[in-house]
């Protein structure tokens, strides 16, 4: 017999999102998204289960510090392998935190059109790694096969307790940051060759722009909501909740088309005059 689909958009969220196996996980994710847009998804129901503490994965990579996650440059081919593997886990992560915010969240007074900002996310992050997947794979590797780092989630730990942290620490620090870093990464293939690889980014950092968007739209909408500034309200979460620094060079055009103005992040970076 087979499994039944969850009717809600929460539980579909959290089935995917406690999925170990990764090629399902965006299958379920995909699938969830296309439900929930066709309006075959109820948003949540009492009987939905709780999103799990941790996402589901499998045994590899081994997960280490960041600092002892190897850095390789992009100009010899094992670099490359490392920085794409190094994305594909960001991308992997990125899925799961897009499908936590549904989850989590689900019960917030907000439209039902703040739902489908994240399902679009959790669909181009799918996208995303199965992109860098299948390069790993054309370049004879594979997603798991290098150390990787869990930093990314503990941002979920440190902003369970309250959607504008959420909003504020991970797509407007953690998916802006690579609005920041992508042109630069884009360089280094161009002057490697590495068409393909470079084809990808394009893709992500386009997206990216707009994940970052939906994140500066929904942030600002709480804050105006509630009557605060919303850049002054940013700072304050980032200082309370992100352990990391906010640190230039800042591709403060890129951050500006998406919502984030220099107004936001420019008072957190050290080198800030």
């Amino acid at each position: 017999m087979s499994e039944a689909v969850p009717g809600t958009l929460r539980a579909s969220a959290i089935t995917a999102l406690s999925t170990a196996d990764l090629a399902e996980k965006a299958r379920l994710t995909t699938a969830a998204g296309e439900r929930w847009f066709a309006r075959r998804l109820g948003l949540s129901a009492p009987t939905d289960p709780a999103p799990p503490s941790r996402p589901g994965r499998p045994v590899e990579p081994c997960l280490v510090p960041p600092r002892q996650v190897p850095r390789r440059s992009v100009h010899t081919p094992e670099g490359r392998i490392a920085m794409i593997h190094a994305l594909a886990h960001i991308e992997l992560n990125a899925i799961d935190l897009a499908l936590d915010i549904v989850a989590r969240f689900c019960g917030q007074p907000v439209p039902r059109s703040f739902f489908d900002g994240w399902m679009t996310v959790a669909m181009e992050e799918a996208k995303h790694f199965g992109l860098l997947s299948t390069r790993l794979h054309d370049l004879g590797s594979h997603y798991g096969a290098l150390p990787a780092h869990d930093g990314l989630w503990q941002a979920v730990e440190v902003t369970s307790h309250d959607l504008s942290s959420r909003l504020a620490i991970v797509p407007l620090i953690l998916e802006a940051r690579g609005l920041d870093v992508t042109p630069s990464l884009l360089l280094k293939l161009g002057e490697v060759g590495d068409r393909e690889t470079a084809a990808i980014l394009e893709i992500i950092y386009n997206d990216e722009k707009k994940h970052v968007a939906i994140g500066a739209k929904w942030f600002r909408f709480l804050c105006a909501r509630q009557r605060i500034d919303p850049a002054r309200r940013f700072q304050e979460i980032v200082r309370e909740c992100f352990r990391g620094e906010v640190k230039p060079p800042f591709n403060d055009r890129a951050r500006a088309e998406a919502g984030l103005t220099p107004t936001f992040y420019r008072s957190l970076s050290p080198l800030s005059s």
